[in-house]
């Protein structure tokens, strides 16, 4: 991948988006595309098909996603589906009429069976039941991962699907209605410290166990799959390690300062018990992860503290 090249990261406003962006200029890609949602609406097929054919980028990378956590999945089934559905279908598909030679397509672990062997495997994919409290999304990916592989088995693509475990980090959504637990956490102890160490509510048993990646790993290993022509169509993102939410809750309660109680609403679901990635496949290519959990907790909650006069509250 020369420097030169033109590389158009959809969705680079989002926390992975961006997280991407600042990796890619970091390395000495000047040639960067972007667009927000006011100038360009990736669930406009014309206006995609338009953008892509006057631009013509050599890299598409779709980072672009309704997402969110439990309660915004239960809530928005039919947003979560159709507008993912919508972005990644025109951004493939323009990206295979326009002959862009490299995409990277990211998902997420939820692609998985909810109850499938841990760690997860690639193999794995639609072997049994999603998770129902994010199957809508979880579709919408399963349909980007398989518009992939068939263009890579049609056509020979140079296509790629990355499916990234839990991320948190710089730019996370820290809105208590549709953030993920690790951000919705940070949020929650320190609303609680500044209230006087108030008790801090949690959903579920704390059982659980979650895997967590920092979001410039991530965009690390996009950037090593654009160095490279990728041996498979489909590979997971994580750090091989997980958590219980029980175990990571006291360590931001910790890194927060938090001194009060943590009670766990044990009538809210806990969703999947485990999601636990299989990284060898990576592992094998020559990449691995290099934040370590705690470390990147405390960046993130840095980030918070100097950003958190900015926040704009995420409404559906």
């Amino acid at each position: 991948m020369h420097k030169e090249s033109k590389i158009y990261v959809a969705g680079h406003r989002g926390m992975v988006g961006s997280a991407i962006v600042r990796k890619l200029k970091n390395e000495g890609f000047d040639s960067l595309i972007t667009r927000s949602s006011g100038e360009l609406d990736l669930r406009n097929q014309e206006a995609i098909k338009q953008f892509i054919g006057e631009e013509k980028p050599d890299v598409v990378i779709d980072a672009a996603a309704r997402v969110g956590g439990i309660m915004a999945n239960r809530d928005y089934p039919w947003q979560f589906l159709y507008e993912n559905l919508e972005i990644q279908n025109n951004l493939i598909a323009a990206s295979h009429e326009n002959d862009v030679s490299k995409l990277v397509f990211l998902g997420s672990s939820c692609i998985y069976p909810k109850l499938a062997d841990q760690p997860l495997k690639e193999e794995s994919l639609l072997t049994g039941p999603l998770e129902p409290t994010n199957q809508w999304y979880a579709i919408a990916k399963i349909a980007g991962v398989k518009m992939v592989e068939a263009l890579r088995d049609q056509y020979g693509r140079d296509y790629v699907s990355l499916m990234p475990t839990n991320l948190y980090g710089s730019h996370d959504n820290f809105d208590l209605e549709t953030s993920h637990v690790l951000p919705a956490m940070i949020r929650k102890f320190h609303d609680a410290k500044e209230a006087g160490h108030k008790p801090v509510n949690l959903w579920g048993t704390g059982s659980p166990k979650r895997e967590f990646l920092h979001v410039d790993d991530v965009a690390d290993a996009v950037y090593f799959v654009l160095q490279k022509s990728m041996d498979s169509h489909l590979y997971n993102v994580g750090t091989g390690k997980d958590i219980s939410i029980k175990e990571l809750a006291e360590l931001i309660q910790n890194i927060t300062g938090h001194e009060g109680e943590i009670r766990w609403d044990t009538s809210k679901p806990d969703g999947t018990p485990r999601k636990l990635m299989d990284v060898s496949r990576m592992a094998k290519e020559g990449w691995g992860y290099s934040i370590p959990l705690e470390k990147g907790i405390r960046d993130t909650y840095s980030w918070f503290l100097e950003n958190r006069e900015s926040f704009k509250e995420v409404k559906m």
